[in-house]
């Protein structure tokens, strides 16, 4: 397979597959989007086994011109391969969630996750800077698709609101590429990552591309188009929401903002610690008084996205190794949440919570795996996403001590909401007889969530297997952020510095 265009295969194969539902009925049309998925999981698999951590940064590169500047470059190094990897996971899972729970318009919808896969695929690949802004962007339109048509009772308001936010946010970072193709003459993404732009336009760059990855973060207080999504859409495009598009945010902050504006990126550490600082106390505290799990699930990872934020403008090693473990961790197991709810809505047809109680009575292996992605949710050692928050506050620390004492108690309020869920919903008294009555996960259930759950094992456990291949990126970022890191409370003197991480 050597000699095979990967890269373009993977975002090719959903296409077609995507194009062939829509000319057959419900039942092929969901067998189609299942066996692409699964190639698609293969072939990333295969992408991770072939990748050499210790070889070139870029890696699998293809490259052919398109005309007016643009080309068709696609290459991925390590932080891509393993955001690859997360999206490859979740996509056939979504659509056994949806296998029963979509009844109308089968074909369409499994077309539109087709697509959405595609695209983001094609923004985790690109190596061209506009061809990056186009899969970027046009992730939007399959999602606000699929909220607007398959979502709940505001679902027309939940979509506009989504498309809005988004859209809106990226206007400025499309300004700001045509600046930077003008300057440096060219839209080659690696070649611009090892670019000095000028530091006056830096700051003007980096809030330009602040401004999209913000919101698609999201980041607070550019999220609240995040719950009502969440609500609306139904469980499979809230698994995907969740699990790779917030993500988007993260890796433009990772490939754009650090490496190419790193002297703006420094200017504004203080505002980006304050948001996150915000984003992790505020939104907790709103999840603690929800009472539908939805909408609890989606300010809970709007919290957790505080800790990447932090963990990435610590412009440190660690903070920057836990902000990515925490993506990954938390597209896991938020995913799995999302599908715990839908598992008890496709029984009762609610989220109020009031509703519950008790359930582990009746449901015992649905108490089992919701609990497991509870403690995991809340960062219990050998889970996903200890390593991931343990590695961005030790990281936030060595930046701002203060900073890293709010993102603790954000640790302790997640505790307390997701427990506080998990009590409500597993434990104390059936007042409900329709949900005494209502029976455990059936098999297809199980083939969904406990895949998910070895998973959450697997990274908590040995999460060398997913810092190795991204452990020389983030040493190469290093380099471009060492002259302008923070110098916190903890932190000796560049020089010592250096030393501590050529040692790392």
């Amino acid at each position: 397979m050597s000699g095979l265009p990967l890269l373009t295969i993977l975002i090719a194969l959903p296409l077609v597959a995507g194009a062939l539902c829509l000319f057959v009925k419900a039942n092929a049309a969901r067998w189609i989007a299942l066996v692409a998925t699964m190639i698609e999981l293969a072939l990333s698999a295969y992408l991770w086994v072939q990748f050499d951590p210790n070889g070139a940064q870029w890696q699998f590169v293809e490259s052919q011109p398109l005309g007016g500047g643009i080309g068709w470059k696609l290459g991925i190094d390590g932080i891509a391969l393993v955001l690859i990897a997360l999206t490859a996971f979740l996509m056939p899972i979504c659509i056994g969630a949806s296998w029963r729970a979509i009844e109308k318009r089968v074909p369409e919808y499994m077309a539109f996750f087709l697509l959405m896969e595609a695209l983001i695929m094609g923004s985790f690949t690109a190596q061209d800077l506009f061809l990056f802004y186009i899969f970027f962007e046009g992730g939007l339109i399959p999602m606000y698709l699929i909220i607007g048509i398959w979502g709940g009772a505001e679902k027309i308001k939940a979509s506009y609101k989504f498309f809005l936010y988004t859209l809106l946010g990226s206007v400025l970072m499309l300004i700001a590429m045509l600046y930077m193709r003008s300057v440096a003459g060219t839209t080659d993404i690696p070649a611009l990552m090892a670019y000095d732009f000028p530091k006056e336009a830096q700051t003007f760059l980096f809030l330009a591309f602040l401004a999209s990855f913000a919101v698609k973060l999201p980041m607070w207080p550019v999220h609240t188009w995040l719950p009502d999504a969440h609500v609306q859409a139904p469980t499979a495009g809230s698994v995907i929401l969740a699990g790779v598009l917030l993500k988007l945010g993260g890796y433009g902050f990772v490939r754009f903002s650090l490496p190419m504006f790193p002297d703006g990126s420094a200017q504004f550490v203080p505002l980006m610690f304050v948001l996150s600082g915000m984003a992790v106390v505020y939104t907790s505290l709103v999840a603690l008084v929800q009472t539908d799990m939805k909408k609890l699930i989606a300010y809970s990872s709007v919290a957790h996205m505080g800790f990447v934020t932090f963990g990435l403008f610590a412009m440190n090693r660690q903070g920057i190794d836990g902000a990515i473990m925490v993506m990954l961790g938390h597209g896991l197991v938020s995913g799995a949440l999302f599908l715990c709810v839908g598992v008890v809505y496709d029984r009762l047809h609610t989220r109020e919570i009031a509703r519950y109680g008790g359930l582990s009575d009746n449901m015992p292996g649905y108490a089992l795996l919701f609990m497991v992605f509870t403690m995991a949710s809340v960062g219990l050692p050998g889970t996903s996403n200890f390593i991931g928050e343990f590695l961005s506050l030790v990281g936030t620390y060595k930046a701002s001590t203060w900073a890293a004492i709010v993102g603790t108690s954000g640790i302790i309020l997640g505790a307390a909401y997701m427990l506080w869920l998990y009590w409500r919903i597993c434990f104390g008294t059936q007042r409900h007889a329709d949900a005494a009555a209502m029976p455990d996960l059936l098999a297809r259930e199980w083939w969904l969530l406990a895949p998910i759950a070895l998973a959450v094992f697997w990274m908590g456990l040995y999460p060398e297997s997913f810092l190795k291949p991204i452990r020389n990126d983030v040493g190469r970022l290093m380099v471009r952020l060492e002259r302008v890191a923070p110098a916190g409370d903890s932190r000796q003197t560049p020089g010592s510095a250096v030393a501590r991480e050529e040692a790392h």
